[in-house]
Protein backbone atom coordinates (compact mmCIF):
# COMPACT_ATOMS: atom_id res chain seq x y z
CA UNK A 1 0.00 0.00 0.00
CA UNK A 2 1.38 3.42 -0.89
CA UNK A 3 2.10 6.14 1.74
CA UNK A 4 -1.22 8.19 2.65
CA UNK A 5 0.48 11.87 2.35
CA UNK A 6 -2.57 13.39 4.19
CA UNK A 7 -1.77 11.76 7.02
CA UNK A 8 -2.05 13.84 10.50
CA UNK A 9 0.31 12.15 12.23
CA UNK A 10 -1.80 12.03 15.57
CA UNK A 11 -2.44 15.59 16.01
CA UNK A 12 -5.21 17.63 16.84
CA UNK A 13 -7.11 20.13 15.19
CA UNK A 14 -9.51 22.98 16.06
CA UNK A 15 -11.85 23.59 13.48
CA UNK A 16 -14.23 27.09 14.02
CA UNK A 17 -18.18 27.01 12.75
CA UNK A 18 -18.14 23.39 12.09
CA UNK A 19 -21.56 22.09 13.25
CA UNK A 20 -22.15 22.25 9.23
CA UNK A 21 -21.27 22.92 5.84
CA UNK A 22 -17.41 23.25 5.14
CA UNK A 23 -16.38 22.91 8.91
CA UNK A 24 -18.21 19.88 9.40
CA UNK A 25 -16.36 18.26 6.00
CA UNK A 26 -13.38 19.30 7.25
CA UNK A 27 -13.83 17.70 11.26
CA UNK A 28 -14.75 14.49 8.85
CA UNK A 29 -11.85 14.84 7.04
CA UNK A 30 -9.70 15.03 10.13
CA UNK A 31 -11.20 12.09 11.71
CA UNK A 32 -10.67 10.19 8.07
CA UNK A 33 -6.94 10.96 7.86
CA UNK A 34 -5.18 9.92 11.34
CA UNK A 35 -6.11 12.73 13.87
CA UNK A 36 -5.57 12.29 17.26
CA UNK A 37 -8.69 14.85 18.37
CA UNK A 38 -10.95 16.68 16.88
CA UNK A 39 -12.52 19.96 18.44
CA UNK A 40 -15.42 21.23 16.66
CA UNK A 41 -16.73 24.16 17.52
CA UNK A 42 -20.22 26.18 16.44
CA UNK A 43 -22.33 28.82 18.49
CA UNK A 44 -24.80 26.40 18.04
CA UNK A 45 -23.57 23.82 20.79
CA UNK A 46 -26.00 21.08 19.72
CA UNK A 47 -24.26 21.11 16.05
CA UNK A 48 -20.70 20.69 17.20
CA UNK A 49 -22.03 18.10 19.59
CA UNK A 50 -23.97 16.48 16.45
CA UNK A 51 -20.50 16.39 14.30
CA UNK A 52 -19.01 15.27 17.20
CA UNK A 53 -20.58 12.29 17.23
CA UNK A 54 -19.65 11.60 13.77
CA UNK A 55 -16.02 12.30 14.40
CA UNK A 56 -16.39 9.52 16.89
CA UNK A 57 -18.50 7.04 15.36
CA UNK A 58 -15.00 7.31 12.91
CA UNK A 59 -13.07 6.55 15.91
CA UNK A 60 -11.68 9.40 16.73
CA UNK A 61 -11.71 11.91 20.48
CA UNK A 62 -13.95 14.62 20.07
CA UNK A 63 -14.76 17.80 21.42
CA UNK A 64 -17.80 19.59 20.92
CA UNK A 65 -16.90 23.49 22.04
CA UNK A 66 -19.37 26.03 22.06
CA UNK A 67 -18.22 29.46 21.53
CA UNK A 68 -18.99 32.50 19.74
CA UNK A 69 -15.34 33.45 17.96
CA UNK A 70 -15.63 37.61 17.94
CA UNK A 71 -15.47 37.12 21.85
CA UNK A 72 -11.92 36.69 22.64
CA UNK A 73 -12.70 35.58 26.48
CA UNK A 74 -15.49 32.96 25.24
CA UNK A 75 -12.01 31.60 22.39
CA UNK A 76 -9.65 31.41 25.09
CA UNK A 77 -11.59 29.49 27.65
CA UNK A 78 -12.15 26.89 24.60
CA UNK A 79 -8.82 26.57 23.60
CA UNK A 80 -8.11 25.68 27.67
CA UNK A 81 -10.64 22.98 26.97
CA UNK A 82 -9.05 21.59 24.11
CA UNK A 83 -5.57 21.62 25.82
CA UNK A 84 -6.79 20.49 28.81
CA UNK A 85 -8.35 17.24 27.07
CA UNK A 86 -5.76 16.93 24.26
CA UNK A 87 -2.61 18.56 25.19
CA UNK A 88 -2.05 20.73 22.31
CA UNK A 89 -4.11 21.93 19.38
CA UNK A 90 -1.66 21.31 16.55
CA UNK A 91 -3.94 22.88 13.42
CA UNK A 92 -6.42 25.94 13.92
CA UNK A 93 -9.08 26.01 10.94
CA UNK A 94 -10.62 29.27 10.69
CA UNK A 95 -13.94 28.05 9.15
CA UNK A 96 -16.75 30.82 11.16
CA UNK A 97 -18.02 33.21 8.52
CA UNK A 98 -21.10 34.93 7.34
CA UNK A 99 -22.90 37.78 9.30
CA UNK A 100 -21.90 35.84 12.17
CA UNK A 101 -23.68 33.49 14.46
CA UNK A 102 -27.38 35.12 13.88
CA UNK A 103 -27.40 36.00 9.73
CA UNK A 104 -31.28 37.31 9.98
CA UNK A 105 -30.60 40.31 12.63
CA UNK A 106 -28.38 41.74 9.10
CA UNK A 107 -30.07 43.63 7.21
CA UNK A 108 -29.47 43.28 3.54
CA UNK A 109 -29.89 47.13 1.86
CA UNK A 110 -26.97 49.40 -0.30
CA UNK A 111 -23.92 50.31 1.07
CA UNK A 112 -24.77 54.23 0.55
CA UNK A 113 -28.09 53.41 2.80
CA UNK A 114 -26.02 51.37 5.10
CA UNK A 115 -24.72 52.64 9.27
CA UNK A 116 -21.44 51.65 10.93
CA UNK A 117 -23.65 49.19 13.10
CA UNK A 118 -24.43 47.22 10.12
CA UNK A 119 -20.74 46.76 9.43
CA UNK A 120 -19.98 45.07 12.60
CA UNK A 121 -21.36 41.24 11.84
CA UNK A 122 -19.30 40.95 8.82
CA UNK A 123 -16.19 41.92 10.20
CA UNK A 124 -16.22 40.59 13.64
CA UNK A 125 -16.70 37.07 12.75
CA UNK A 126 -14.56 36.95 9.26
CA UNK A 127 -11.99 39.22 10.34
CA UNK A 128 -12.14 39.75 14.26
CA UNK A 129 -12.73 36.38 14.66
CA UNK A 130 -9.97 35.09 12.84
CA UNK A 131 -7.47 37.15 14.78
CA UNK A 132 -8.71 35.99 18.19
CA UNK A 133 -8.56 32.39 17.57
CA UNK A 134 -4.77 32.82 16.49
CA UNK A 135 -4.06 35.13 19.17
CA UNK A 136 -5.44 32.19 21.38
CA UNK A 137 -3.48 29.04 19.29
CA UNK A 138 -0.26 31.04 18.15
CA UNK A 139 2.21 31.30 22.25
CA UNK A 140 1.68 27.29 22.10
CA UNK A 141 2.55 26.45 18.68
CA UNK A 142 5.37 28.57 18.60
CA UNK A 143 5.84 27.07 22.20
CA UNK A 144 6.36 23.60 20.44
CA UNK A 145 7.33 24.83 16.82
CA UNK A 146 5.17 23.25 15.32
CA UNK A 147 1.54 24.99 13.84
CA UNK A 148 -0.80 24.73 10.70
CA UNK A 149 -3.07 27.86 10.27
CA UNK A 150 -5.98 27.47 7.37
CA UNK A 151 -8.08 30.76 7.15
CA UNK A 152 -11.58 30.12 4.70
CA UNK A 153 -12.16 33.30 2.85
CA UNK A 154 -14.01 33.95 -0.14
CA UNK A 155 -13.40 34.96 -3.70
CA UNK A 156 -15.07 38.28 -2.42
CA UNK A 157 -11.62 39.11 -0.47
CA UNK A 158 -9.75 38.00 -4.02
CA UNK A 159 -11.75 39.83 -6.52
CA UNK A 160 -14.17 42.30 -5.03
CA UNK A 161 -17.63 41.63 -5.25
CA UNK A 162 -21.00 43.89 -5.99
CA UNK A 163 -23.04 44.19 -2.82
CA UNK A 164 -21.05 42.35 -0.88
CA UNK A 165 -18.36 45.27 0.15
CA UNK A 166 -17.97 44.89 4.17
CA UNK A 167 -17.86 41.16 3.42
CA UNK A 168 -15.52 41.30 0.58
CA UNK A 169 -13.09 44.07 3.20
CA UNK A 170 -13.58 41.50 5.91
CA UNK A 171 -11.88 38.47 3.86
CA UNK A 172 -9.21 40.53 2.15
CA UNK A 173 -8.18 41.61 5.75
CA UNK A 174 -8.18 38.20 7.05
CA UNK A 175 -5.64 37.17 4.39
CA UNK A 176 -3.71 40.40 4.58
CA UNK A 177 -3.70 39.05 8.27
CA UNK A 178 -2.68 35.66 7.52
CA UNK A 179 0.33 36.53 5.45
CA UNK A 180 1.30 38.76 8.00
CA UNK A 181 1.87 35.95 10.11
CA UNK A 182 3.22 33.41 7.72
CA UNK A 183 5.98 35.56 7.82
CA UNK A 184 6.30 36.16 11.53
CA UNK A 185 6.20 32.39 12.18
CA UNK A 186 7.80 30.82 9.34
CA UNK A 187 10.88 30.23 11.22
CA UNK A 188 8.71 28.13 14.03
CA UNK A 189 7.72 26.16 10.82
CA UNK A 190 4.36 27.35 11.54
CA UNK A 191 2.43 27.82 8.35
CA UNK A 192 -0.64 29.99 7.74
CA UNK A 193 -2.37 29.55 4.44
CA UNK A 194 -5.91 30.58 3.20
CA UNK A 195 -8.81 28.93 0.90
CA UNK A 196 -11.00 30.85 -0.95
CA UNK A 197 -13.88 29.80 -2.29
CA UNK A 198 -16.54 30.11 -4.88
CA UNK A 199 -20.18 29.46 -4.59
CA UNK A 200 -20.30 26.47 -2.96
CA UNK A 201 -23.43 24.28 -1.55
CA UNK A 202 -23.94 24.57 2.02
CA UNK A 203 -26.92 24.71 4.63
CA UNK A 204 -26.45 28.65 5.01
CA UNK A 205 -26.66 28.84 0.98
CA UNK A 206 -29.07 26.18 0.04
CA UNK A 207 -32.11 28.53 -0.52
CA UNK A 208 -29.77 30.67 -2.78
CA UNK A 209 -29.31 27.37 -5.08
CA UNK A 210 -32.72 26.12 -5.57
CA UNK A 211 -33.58 28.49 -8.36
CA UNK A 212 -31.87 25.88 -11.16
CA UNK A 213 -31.86 29.17 -13.23
CA UNK A 214 -30.75 31.33 -10.85
CA UNK A 215 -27.71 28.58 -10.37
CA UNK A 216 -27.34 28.99 -14.36
CA UNK A 217 -26.77 32.50 -14.33
CA UNK A 218 -24.04 32.15 -11.20
CA UNK A 219 -22.31 29.45 -13.11
CA UNK A 220 -22.28 31.57 -16.44
CA UNK A 221 -18.52 32.80 -14.98
CA UNK A 222 -17.65 29.42 -13.75
CA UNK A 223 -15.66 26.78 -15.89
CA UNK A 224 -16.40 23.80 -14.26
CA UNK A 225 -20.30 23.73 -14.48
CA UNK A 226 -21.36 22.84 -10.80
CA UNK A 227 -21.42 24.54 -7.45
CA UNK A 228 -19.08 23.52 -5.06
CA UNK A 229 -19.40 21.08 -2.53
CA UNK A 230 -17.99 21.16 1.34
CA UNK A 231 -15.70 18.25 0.35
CA UNK A 232 -14.29 19.94 -2.04
CA UNK A 233 -13.05 23.06 0.23
CA UNK A 234 -12.35 20.17 3.05
CA UNK A 235 -9.70 18.52 0.36
CA UNK A 236 -7.37 21.29 0.19
CA UNK A 237 -7.94 22.00 4.10
CA UNK A 238 -6.72 18.91 5.04
CA UNK A 239 -3.65 19.10 2.41
CA UNK A 240 -3.11 22.93 4.08
CA UNK A 241 -3.13 21.30 7.22
CA UNK A 242 -0.83 18.11 6.45
CA UNK A 243 2.49 17.92 6.19
CA UNK A 244 2.15 17.39 2.44
CA UNK A 245 1.97 21.48 2.66
CA UNK A 246 4.90 21.89 4.85
CA UNK A 247 6.94 24.42 2.13
CA UNK A 248 3.59 26.01 1.30
CA UNK A 249 2.74 29.38 3.56
CA UNK A 250 1.56 32.77 2.82
CA UNK A 251 -0.35 31.48 -0.04
CA UNK A 252 -4.43 32.58 -0.54
CA UNK A 253 -5.61 29.04 -2.90
CA UNK A 254 -8.78 29.27 -4.73
CA UNK A 255 -11.04 26.38 -4.52
CA UNK A 256 -13.76 27.74 -7.27
CA UNK A 257 -14.50 25.79 -10.15
CA UNK A 258 -12.55 28.74 -12.03
CA UNK A 259 -14.75 31.82 -11.35
CA UNK A 260 -11.43 33.54 -10.78
CA UNK A 261 -7.47 32.97 -11.86
CA UNK A 262 -4.94 32.81 -9.14
CA UNK A 263 -1.98 34.76 -10.83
Amino acid sequence: MGTNILDLKGRVGLITGAGQGVGRAVALRFAENNAAGVVVNDFRLERAEAVAAEVEKLGVKALAAQCDVTDFAGVSAMFDKARAKFGAVDILVNNAGNAGPDPTKVVRKPFWDQQPEDWTPFMATNLYGVINCVRAAGPTMIERKYGKIVTVISDAGRVGEPFLEIYSAAKAGAAGFMRSIAKQLGRQWITANCVALGATRTPTTTARHEDPEATKRVLKVYQVKRLGEPEDAANMILFLSSDASSWITGQTIPVNGGYSFAM
